[in-house]
């Protein structure tokens, strides 16, 4: 039988993400005192906090769980340049003031049957546009206003699908709303509200990412959509 090093593993990596018991349970809305008995082994987490903790320090769970050499390519996400500092300060504003903050849709969609979303200021326009209902996909955009023409320079497309009742769009928007300026893509690593828990994971920086994110409700996952993008040459 292949021996468990949990409690061993789970120290060793949040250490070395330099995070204290208290930082690491707060990312997962636990107490300290559950992430303690964690590492002396007294309990274990559940199979999705078992999944958090594998996506916050960059690991697959059989490494979490067995201490073996296999890892993935997500962890610490590089820093972006500083070049690309405003632009991700212009999508914080731009995702809290259209379909996370539930801005209007555009009365003419530039396509038919699709949901639009604009947001722009003295330097940047913004569109968010997708098609669907319960599967849907999309893509967001970024222009930069140049003299007297824009050009588009960031985009991500995203595609997901609602599997079960217990989908909150009220929830999900919430969620996004918190969205990141060091990870301005989607929603945050963890967000939880009474029995509805959103996760994203996401790996690299605004010149080239990719994620996923999940929504729970009572231990059921609901909803989940795959995303990638980056900056455009």
């Amino acid at each position: 039988m292949t021996a468990i090093h949990f409690p061993f593993n789970l120290q060793k990596y949040r250490k070395a993400r330099n995070l204290s018991q208290e930082d690491l349970a707060e990312k997962l809305q636990v107490s300290r005192q559950a992430v303690a008995k964690w590492e002396k082994g007294a309990n274990y987490p559940d199979i999705l906090n078992l999944t958090l903790l594998a996506d916050i320090f960059g690991v697959t769970v059989d490494a979490l769980i067995y201490g073996n050499e296999c890892t993935e390519t997500a962890g610490t996400l590089p820093a972006f340049p500083l070049s690309s500092q405003k632009l991700a300060e212009f999508l914080l504003i731009a995702k809290k003031n259209s379909y996370a903050g539930n801005g209007a849709e555009e009365k003419q969609p530039c396509r038919p049957l699709s949901h639009d979303f604009i947001y722009e200021d003295e330097d940047f326009l913004y569109l968010d546009t997708y098609l669907g209902g319960t599967a849907f996909s999309g893509e967001e955009a970024v222009w930069e206003k140049q003299q007297d023409k824009r050009v588009p320079i960031w985009s991500m497309n995203y595609a997901g699908r609602i599997l079960a009742d217990g989908f909150n769009s009220r929830f999900l928007k919430e969620a996004l709303s918190h969205v990141q300026k060091e990870t301005p893509f989607r929603g945050p690593e963890l967000y939880r509200k009474g029995e509805y828990v959103y996760h994203c994971s996401q790996q690299g920086n605004m010149q080239w990412f990719q994620g996923r994110e999940e929504i729970y409700y009572r231990n059921q996952k609901v909803y989940e959509c795959e995303f990638h993008g980056g900056a455009l040459a």
